[in-house]
């Protein structure tokens, strides 16, 4: 009859194990498998975000951040390989990315000092790029949140007119801590790579160049944060933080 709403079936019961079975996976576990098979891909190749866990980029970065990783910063990968189906941009001086250890694999955060074709060199913590010495200058406070003042040095370092905030530790003789290096060419294909925090990274000093087939993606905000010394409260103030 016209006007007669239709009603939906009413759901039964299931009786016995396999319609209890035949009810979860439709119910439950299928939907959830979809949702993996569309976020897993994204994660791999389109963006994700990485925990900090240790201090070799503070001031910057802090133990306890959640960092953005934009995967697509350098082109697009076959998901979960680091097959290249497209390269539209190529890591930059002074970008903080993610890569791959060439010694071990483990995920890294750190800033890219040299790129294909510079000639690096440090001398007691100074970089030389290319034949032209760094600059420092005085750090804003508000840019050092987070650490303490009292142990540490900071500074300003610009290189080719690119600028970040960059930490010492006074009193470690270099030999302990390689802040002086005789000038290195880096190859095509490979960069350099250091932490902010400068005594107290390890870095392309201890492990050489890294392959840009290592480099996953670039990171240039904080998506939250917590404070590890603290029972893990919110450091609100670094949510959404934009990162030099």
């Amino acid at each position: 009859m016209l006007g007669r709403r239709r009603t939906k079936p009413k759901r039964t019961r299931p009786k016995n194990a396999r319609e209890w079975n035949a009810f979860l996976f439709h119910e439950w576990l299928k939907p959830f498998l979809i949702v993996l098979a569309v976020f897993l891909p994204l994660r791999s190749v389109v963006a994700d975000w990485n925990d900090v866990p240790t201090g070799s980029m503070k001031p910057t970065i802090l133990e306890g951040d959640r960092i953005f990783v934009n995967k697509l910063a350098y082109g697009l990968r076959v998901p979960f390989t680091d097959v290249w189906i497209s390269r539209w941009n190529s890591p930059g001086r002074g970008q903080i990315v993610v890569c791959d250890s060439p010694e071990d694999g483990t995920r890294l955060v750190k800033r890219v000092i040299g790129i294909p074709g510079d000639t690096i060199a440090m001398r007691h913590g100074q970089l030389i790029v290319n034949g032209t010495q760094a600059t420092y200058g005085p750090l804003d406070p508000a840019d050092r949140a987070g650490v303490d003042p009292r142990t540490r040095e900071f500074a300003t370092e610009t290189v080719g007119g690119v600028s970040h905030a960059v930490m010492a530790t006074p009193g470690v003789p270099d030999e302990y801590t390689r802040r002086t290096f005789q000038p290195v060419v880096i190859p095509e294909g490979k960069y350099l790579v250091l932490g902010d925090n400068r005594d107290e990274s390890k870095d392309s000093r201890y492990f050489g160049f890294v392959d840009r087939s290592s480099i996953v993606g670039r990171s240039g905000r904080v998506v939250l944060s917590v404070d590890p010394t603290h029972y893990y409260m919110p450091r609100w103030n670094r949510f959404f933080k934009r990162i030099p």
